[in-house]
């Protein structure tokens, strides 16, 4: 009784303090100082998860007092098919449309029949997301591959 009545009170103080157990919500000043040096960000990723995990970055970012130039996912592979109109992922992306730019891989459109039509609003096609993440590097964005 006395192990569940602790393990219970574990629960309630971590609930009460805010304590997140799947990320970070506040980022310290040094980090945001570093962060700052450089504020142009492009990810290339394959999954919903990470699509969605990098969205959610954005507003880590913002909410900490980032300042960002620029910020572009690069999308290829299968995720490339849950991109198109009308999908959960269309929903999600409203809140960043304007803000966050996503380039979506023509060689993966093309292998899994995907239309560019079919894409929904504020979506660009890059002819190879390789290239273009080597477009980014280049160009000094600190960049992440998922």
């Amino acid at each position: 009784m006395k192990n569940i009545l602790r393990t219970l009170l574990v629960v309630m103080l971590m609930v009460a303090s805010g304590t997140q157990v799947f990320g970070q919500k506040k980022l310290d000043q040094e980090t945001v100082a570093d962060l700052q040096k450089t504020p142009k960000y492009g990810f290339i990723l394959t999954t919903e998860r990470h699509f969605k995990g990098v969205l959610g970055m954005y507003d880590l970012l913002i909410e900490n007092g980032v300042k960002i130039e620029d910020y572009e996912i690069v999308v290829k592979g299968k995720v490339v098919t849950q991109l198109v109109k009308d999908s959960e992922l269309e929903k999600f992306f409203q809140k960043y449309k304007g803000k966050v730019k996503v380039s979506v891989c023509s060689v993966a459109m093309e292998k899994l029949g995907v239309a560019e039509e079919t894409l929904f609003d504020g979506l660009d096609v890059t002819p190879t997301a390789s290239v273009r993440m080597l477009q980014l590097q280049a160009n000094g964005y600190n960049t992440l591959t998922y």
